[in-house]
């Protein structure tokens, strides 16, 4: 919506002062709302990345180090009974804490032991690798925390310039309806470039809603869009309003 007002009032272009000042600041929230999806899209995929590198790595820790470092544990058990529990892969849950924390332990306890473990055939390359693993697998939850701190503000930031979108274009509707009153075309032109596509919300406890900007159609309704969007085929069941 935002993007076709301006795209409308580039084509038709008003010499009036306050409009003026409205247009540019309208041309202002929608380079800043592009900005900001851009930073949630790529909050987005860092989160899911970083969901894929960490089973990645898990599978590949399960299957590798910490198979080999619980069957030394194992074979030591024997002559060291005490080693057994400390080299055993007992996470407390499913989560990928969980997983962290008995993998770092396991690794911690096989590294403190290392000389003794060596003659039941513990590899130290294998412990290299159990070790850079383990940093990879920090580096993956870093990357899905601060993708999802992205993702966050940068959806926070959108509502707020949707919500200045829409306050501009409510302000700018007086004026064109005004300018296009003898002209049809033109008027259902403005109409549909400020019309948002949404669902009616209904229920009680929010309060009035602000009434369309010169509209006939019921000013009980908001109108729920994902910020930045163009537009595009009404939510089903919902309906059509000009900026709300």
């Amino acid at each position: 919506m935002v993007g076709r007002t301006v795209n409308f009032n580039e084509v038709h272009p008003d010499s009036d002062a306050g409009h003026a000042v409205l247009e540019a600041r309208l041309k202002e929230v929608r380079v800043q709302m592009d900005d900001a999806a851009a930073v949630q899209r790529a909050g987005l995929i860092d989160v899911h990345t970083s969901a894929l590198e960490k089973r990645r790595l898990r599978r590949e820790k399960l299957a590798g180090p910490i198979a080999h470092v619980s069957e030394v544990g194992r074979l030591a058990a024997k002559d060291h009974p005490e080693l057994v529990g400390k080299l055993r892969y007992r996470p407390s849950g499913t989560s990928f804490l969980a997983h962290r924390t008995a993998a770092a332990s396991m690794l911690a306890e096989a590294k403190a032991n290392k000389e003794v473990l060596a003659k039941y055939g513990l590899s130290e390359a294998v412990l290299e690798v159990f070790e850079a693993l383990l940093d990879q697998f920090d580096a993956a939850v870093k990357l899905g925390s601060d993708g999802r701190g992205k993702h966050k503000g940068a959806t926070q930031r959108l509502t707020a310039l949707a919500q200045e979108g829409g306050r501009i274009v409510r302000a700018m509707d007086a004026r064109n309806r005004y300018r296009f009153k003898d002209d049809e075309q033109l008027l259902g032109a403005w109409t549909s470039a400020s019309t948002v596509h949404g669902r009616a919300v209904t229920g009680s406890g929010s309060g009035p809603a602000e009434p369309p900007a010169g509209g006939t159609g019921p000013g009980q309704e908001q109108v729920q869009q994902h910020p930045g969007e163009e537009g595009g085929p009404p939510v089903a069941g919902g309906d059509v309003r000009p900026a709300a």
